[in-house]
């Protein structure tokens, strides 16, 4: 009672609190079935029904939906369970948001373990349009009462590699729930009032994506891939296989220690959409493999821009930019104009400038930049660059005035 009491507090001073209903975030490159657990008996009121597809509806709304990225599926709490749709049927986000819409209440008994039941027999299958090698998410979205149990089904479930979210809308047992939702129930079981749905829309999306296989830090030559914790080093280790979509006899395979959950790809080929695959090799139970798919950016053009600095009458510095990861190195080529000789100098490709030496006092110079790529490509700017003239007395005084460019005009 103290805990309810506690948990209804929190839900009170959190109200009004509502999550923004502008324009969602677009969540890239997310694979996985998620499946609705329903409840809908005649324990829950048509407003609270309502409301319930409405939260559905917002959780899912940044998501894009088709056999390479999410798909969804609804199954109802009733006296015998119910398919409302496939995870296959609705391959678009309009089409999902329209299904919900339209997805009637059953009424009839809570047998919630039926239901549970019916997701590990037939749910999770390829006749329901699961995907094998994908996470496989359950939500379940309750008033706290089932009619049946729940604990047998529900460990078959996890024990399946499925991760259990439970949204409790009412005074369900908390320790009953704990119990249910997976492991820490910190991160997967919420109780709230039905009208306060919104305040955890944000929260529970975000903990559904961070289940699964990830890319951040995209360039266009590397990423880096997270994970949820999913083994340690002593219960085992991973092996990763990324490949180019277009090119599957081109598979790279890394093992990595069971106690990481990210890892950085570097040498990756421009504008390419990878396949990486996530094998959890864990020595006390089976762990579902974890795929996606990241598409790496344009490789960014370098140098676009050479400037020219700190002339002296024998020395100037050259500097360029951008300077993306992609590039290894800098070759800088000068030598007087007009004249056949020139110098080479190599830059690391980390740096975005030098200084050259050594030059000739009020002097013209053809500079170019040339970035050598990972790849192999190479792309050269020139531009041109005068040293400063000679230093003469002023007239009338000891000092010396420097900087006379006599015939070299140039603006760098």
């Amino acid at each position: 009672l103290l805990l309810w009491t506690d948990l209804t507090q929190l839900s009170v001073r959190w109200r009004g609190e509502r999550e923004q209903r502008g324009p969602q975030p677009f969540i890239p490159d997310l694979e996985g079935d998620i499946l609705f657990l329903l409840d809908s008996s005649g324990s829950v009121s048509y407003y609270e029904f309502s409301k319930v597809k409405e939260f559905i509806r917002d959780l899912l709304r940044p998501f894009t939906f088709g056999p390479h990225d999410v798909q969804t599926s609804i199954i109802h709490i009733s006296t015998v369970p119910t398919i409302e749709f496939p995870f296959d049927r609705y391959p678009s986000s309009e089409a999902v948001q329209q299904a919900i819409r339209g997805t009637q209440q059953l009424m009839g008994d809570t047998n919630t373990g039926k239901a549970l039941s019916f997701a590990k027999e037939k749910f999770f299958t390829d006749e329901a349009g699961s995907r094998p090698d994908v996470p496989k998410v359950l939500v379940w979205v309750t008033d706290g009462f089932s009619t049946d149990d729940i604990s047998p089904p529900m460990q078959l479930l996890k024990d399946m590699g499925v991760t259990v979210f439970i949204v409790s809308t009412g005074r369900g047992n908390f320790l009953e729930l704990s119990a249910a939702a997976s492991q820490p129930p910190e991160k997967h079981l919420h109780f709230v009032d039905v009208d306060d749905l919104p305040i955890i829309t944000k929260e529970l999306r975000d903990a559904i994506t961070a289940t699964r296989l990830r890319a951040v830090d995209i360039t266009s030559s590397s990423f880096r891939l997270m994970w949820p914790k999913l083994l340690s080093s002593g219960t085992g280790y991973y092996v990763l296989e990324y490949t180019p979509a277009e090119e599957p006899g081109r598979k790279l395979t890394q093992q990595v220690s069971g106690d990481r959950t990210s890892l950085l790809l570097n040498d990756l080929a421009p504008e390419t959409t990878y396949k990486v695959v996530l094998i959890p090799e864990s020595n006390t139970q089976y762990i579902p493999p974890q795929t996606t798919r990241v598409t790496t950016l344009q490789e960014e053009i370098s140098p676009t821009r050479i400037v020219i600095s700190e002339s002296t009458p024998h020395s100037f510095r050259v500097s360029w930019s951008p300077t993306p990861d992609s590039v290894v190195s800098y070759q800088v080529l000068y030598g007087p104009l007009p004249g056949n000789s020139a110098k080479l100098l190599e830059v690391d490709g980390k740096h975005n400038s030098t200084v050259l030496e050594n030059l000739t006092l009020n002097t013209t110079y053809l500079v170019t930049v040339a970035a050598i790529y990972k790849s192999g490509k190479e792309r050269a700017l020139s531009a041109k660059a005068c040293t400063q003239g000679g230093d003469r007395v002023v007239p009338g005084t000891k000092h010396r005035q420097g900087g006379l460019r006599g015939p070299c005009l140039l603006k760098s």
